[in-house]
């Protein structure tokens, strides 16, 4: 009898996963299953990192397990998606709560950013992330 083999989920599905799965404060155990071997993520410079940062899947899975120790409650307001075979670009609204102080927000305070993420899916796994924040400093 032929085994059943489960179709890889769709671009789309898979980003969205992801990113629930960040919401819950997954690290990198729970980010890892989404990302390819090769995966690499690209930070535009923004206020917390100023020249930009391109960074492996060893040094994302890292940065997974330090964040619950940085920011607690990531929520994503998700305001449009636009999918195109293997690309997804995700426009969001991205808030957390420092649980430290940081250089513009002490602990306790809402880091707030708009967001917006271009990645790459190739056979059922994330091979890539452009990533451009814009965070907001409250007044």
């Amino acid at each position: 009898m032929a085994e059943l083999i489960a179709a890889d989920p769709a671009p789309r599905e898979h980003v969205l996963e992801f990113i629930r799965i960040l919401e819950d404060g997954g690290g990198g155990a729970a980010i890892r299953p989404f990302l390819a071997e090769d995966f690499v993520l690209f930070e535009a410079p923004h206020l917390l990192a100023p020249e930009g940062s391109t960074r492996t899947l060893g040094q994302v899975l890292a940065g997974a397990d330090q964040s619950g120790q940085v920011v607690a409650g990531q929520k994503f307001g998700i305001r449009r998606i636009t999918c195109e075979g293997g690309r997804v670009v995700v426009e969001a609204d991205w808030s957390a709560t420092a649980l430290m102080d940081l250089r513009y927000w002490d602990a306790g305070d809402t880091i707030r950013a708009r967001t917006s993420s271009v990645f790459e899916v190739r056979g059922g796994l994330i091979v890539s992330q452009d990533s451009y924040d814009c965070y907001f400093r409250d007044s």
